[in-house]
């Protein structure tokens, strides 16, 4: 299959290029070091355990945690589905009653869905026009029979930040389990999980220019402790919670990623908020009846999703060629489908599909967004041409 002849890419929150000084961390143990972690009579082994436990420290800096509080997953999703079922079936004769929201990822989604069908209870809360998750509402929603609440950190199709400190302190009042799918907030803001109050968070390696195919989940050490139910058996690896053989090179280049965007995270939010605001102010300037989706100020700094209206996502996406984007609707082959994060936000179905979601990133440029801009008002402008809808809505707003 050929590389994709792409010149921008501005789909950050879909994944991230590995960035080469964790490509190169990563290398010696996809070549020489290839030792398996669980072998401890000979140093191939020993070297590769010491790599593993590097790369956990690593981890638990970046999120201000213990390193025994990580555990290793293959990424986000088995993260989320492990902490979410790992606490359903251990706790299950406690209670019954689980708490999320309508704008979750499908990892957790998915998984309250298959709980249910076995019994369980779940609340899908609503969510306000920004995105945003009402902290009132998650306590009123809380029973003697809710034993985990699992709310996202920062929504991967708006951008908007959860007030996760506010619920976190809800949860801790009623002695309830608070996990959060924090995959697009970690690495990007300031995240500490003191500061969060998450006794769960689920994480991954490739939002953050790491590779694919490892993640972590943290688990808060705390009395009495967490126990969580294991989705895998068999091996005993990360004390029985993920058994498995330890993704060696994955986890090597999840540390390095960790460690890098701890360093540079201060800076870097300000550069790439600054790129996303010169699109937007670039975008509104030449454009009208175009709308943000998503908070104004609590989201993350690469995150712009804007409805065009009047041109459909997927026509606007097909005539933007190397230029690599999202629509905010789920695309089959079948159907196009609004996306289920607008819609439970209150943006009208039309409107919904007029979605794009810009991801920016650490390696955009003020040239790449200039370039963006115009392929963007050009496409626009010639699709709405050919819309007798945009023309009447001219004319109203011309006479007015």
């Amino acid at each position: 299959m050929e590389t994709p002849e792409q010149s921008i890419y501005m789909d950050y929150h879909a994944t991230t290029p590995i960035d080469p000084q964790v490509l190169d961390a990563m290398t010696p143990y996809l070549t020489s070091h290839f030792g398996n972690a669980s072998s401890t009579m000979h140093p191939f082994g020993w070297q590769a355990k010491e790599a593993v436990e590097k790369a956990r420290l690593q981890v638990a800096e970046l999120i201000n945690c213990s390193p025994e509080e990580v555990v290793f997953t293959s990424g986000a999703t088995e993260s989320d589905n492990l902490a979410i079922k790992g606490i359903a079936y251990q706790y299950k004769d406690k209670g019954n009653h689980i708490i999320t929201s309508t704008v979750e990822h499908h990892a957790v989604l998915d998984s309250c869905k298959v709980l249910e069908n076995e019994g369980f209870e779940v609340t899908y809360l609503p969510v306000d026009g920004y995105g945003m998750v009402d902290p009132h509402a998650v306590e009123a929603a809380i029973t003697d029979r809710t034993i985990l609440i699992s709310l996202i950190y920062a929504n991967n199709e708006v951008g908007t930040i959860n007030p996760i400190s506010e619920i976190g302190e809800i949860a801790e009042q009623h002695g309830v389990i608070f996990h959060s799918d924090a995959v697009q907030g970690i690495g990007k803001i300031e995240s500490d999980v003191d500061g969060l109050k998450v006794d769960l968070m689920s994480l991954t390696a490739h939002k953050m220019y790491g590779p694919k195919g490892i993640g972590a989940l943290y688990i808060r050490e705390k009395q009495p402790p967490i126990r969580l139910h294991p989705m895998i058996h068999g091996g005993g690896q990360e004390r029985n919670i993920r058994p498995g053989t330890l993704n060696v090179p994955g986890i090597v280049g999840f540390g390095m990623a960790c460690e890098l965007s701890k360093a540079v995270m201060h800076e870097e939010d300000q550069r790439i908020a600054s790129l996303r605001k010169r699109l937007y102010r670039g975008l509104s300037k030449q454009l009208g009846f175009i709308y943000l989706n998503g908070h104004p100020q609590k989201r993350l700094p690469g995150n712009l999703n804007i409805s065009f209206e009047f041109v459909e996502s997927e026509s606007l996406l097909m005539g933007l060629k190397g230029i690599a984007l999202s629509a905010g609707a789920a695309c089959t082959s079948t159907s196009v489908e609004a996306s289920y994060v607008l819609r439970a936000m209150g943006i009208e179905e039309e409107l919904a599909l007029t979605a794009i979601r810009f991801g920016l990133g650490r390696y955009n440029t003020e040239a790449e967004v200039d370039t963006v801009i115009d392929a963007v008002v050009k496409q626009v402008a010639r699709l709405r041409e050919l819309s007798p809808l945009y023309e009447m809505a001219l004319r109203d707003r011309n006479q007015m």
